[in-house]
């Protein structure tokens, strides 16, 4: 356990994208010193946390309850009481149900407990999911006493649907950008109807990231027919290109190419294997993704003319890449809450080892936090913020403002 843990160190002061940002954050001495044979992976998810990075993971096999169990729930905090907003096996909890607190804890004191878990400015943006999971009952605002259970997590199924709302408008909903394949058959199999519609309604409230690439095919249709420079030349992202990274990364590229199909996704892909292997050992350096992009200018397509995309805290990663292309577009309101704001530092490499544990961390940082500009903590904002209420548990609050936005044809942003 010692050794992993020293080679984990290594990796944040040497591999990860943020270790000169980061330098003195950690305690590596200090959590040396608490190490157990019991409490390995505790202790380890403790020490990153002091890097502030939610786009690092750390994956223990022997915790069952962390790995394959959840309360079988899910809340979400508004002023002092917690709100069930998505019930999954916990059958005697229904959405909306509100605690006022958690093992005897009021949800204030829990905060405060619990601060540097939580790690976050807003209620919006807090994650309760680990809280939930260190107690044993909660009560509700009628004084009902609920015991806790672990359930069985429920498998993720991804989502890329397109539903006509009415003879104008259309709703398109993405919950990932893991598989290019699947969108790009969303997109051909609706093309006529996409083409048809004047007005899109694209939900991304949920998107759990993946591949830039995904989206590309998108872009046409989310621009204006006089085009958009998507490259940004104050905007430039570094990758570490350390041996170690160079090899982790080209292992899993490889893993990658066995389940993509479209021609265009495998180009993206071998540009970006060649780019970690034309760089190799040479320290954070600036890719050149020409060969697959090689004009950033995009024209847009005259259908539809407006599109509202949704967002909110859950959309990260290649979500939050996406919902700042689409704030390029002068056809395109963003409305919401800001996005998980994760890509100061991305692209993740994995560390596995014979034990089972997998690190997961970023490899590649944005220059914006040079300048004071960084998305972590922060998001990316929408145009239009609709805050966060209970109400959002018995009505769409924010398909209905999409929905009102479109009516009144009022200018995007």
């Amino acid at each position: 356990m010692e050794a992993i843990f020293k080679e984990i160190v290594h990796i944040m002061h040497h591999d990860y994208a943020g270790w000169k940002d980061k330098q003195g954050w950690d305690r590596p001495e200090y959590f040396l010193g608490q190490l157990e044979d019991d409490n390995f992976a505790s202790v380890v998810k403790e020490y990153l946390r002091d890097f502030n990075d939610k786009h690092i993971y750390f994956y223990d096999p022997n915790s069952e309850k962390e790995s394959s169990q959840d309360r079988g729930f899910k809340v979400r905090r508004y002023e002092d009481k917690l709100y069930v907003t998505e019930v999954g096996s916990e059958g005697r909890l229904e959405k909306g149900t509100a605690f006022t607190a958690i093992g005897g804890w009021s949800v204030p004191e829990l905060r405060e407990r619990h601060t540097r878990l939580l790690n976050e400015s807003h209620a919006e943006r807090e994650n309760w999911a680990q809280i939930l999971a260190q107690y044993e009952y909660g009560e509700t605002d009628d004084g009902q006493e609920v015991r806790f259970r672990f359930y069985p997590k429920s498998d993720y199924q991804p989502v890329y649907s397109v539903e006509v709302l009415n003879d104008k408008t259309l709703l398109m909903t993405m919950t990932d950008f893991a598989d290019p394949d699947a969108i790009i058959r969303m997109v051909d199999e609706h093309k006529e109807l996409l083409e048809s519609m004047e007005n899109w309604i694209i939900d991304v409230r949920v998107n759990y990231g993946g591949g830039d690439a995904s989206y590309f095919n998108l872009l046409p249709y989310l621009m204006p027919e006089e085009g958009v420079d998507l490259a940004d030349p104050e905007e430039k992202m570094f990758f570490n290109c350390t041996e170690a990274n160079s090899q982790r990364q080209l292992e899993g590229i490889k893993e990658q190419m066995k389940g993509i199909q479209d021609d265009q996704a495998k180009v993206f892909v071998r540009s970006w294997q060649r780019e970690w292997e034309r760089n190799r050992g040479k320290g954070f350096v600036e890719f050149d993704f020409s060969e697959f992009f090689p004009d950033t200018f995009v024209k847009g397509k005259s259908e539809p003319k407006s599109i509202i995309v949704m967002t909110d805290v859950f959309c990260g990663s290649a979500g939050d890449s996406f919902v700042e292309a689409c704030k390029k577009s002068s056809k395109i309101t963003v409305i919401g809450r800001e996005t998980a704001g994760l890509n100061d530092y991305a692209n993740l490499a994995i560390q596995r080892w014979d034990e089972g544990y997998e690190l997961w961390y970023p490899t590649s940082r944005l220059s914006r936090i040079d300048h004071g500009r960084g998305m972590t903590g922060v998001g990316i904002v929408p145009h239009i913020y609709i805050p966060w209420t209970p109400l959002h548990l018995k009505v769409d609050v924010d398909l209905a403002a999409a929905l009102k936005l479109v009516d009144s044809n009022l200018p995007t942003y």
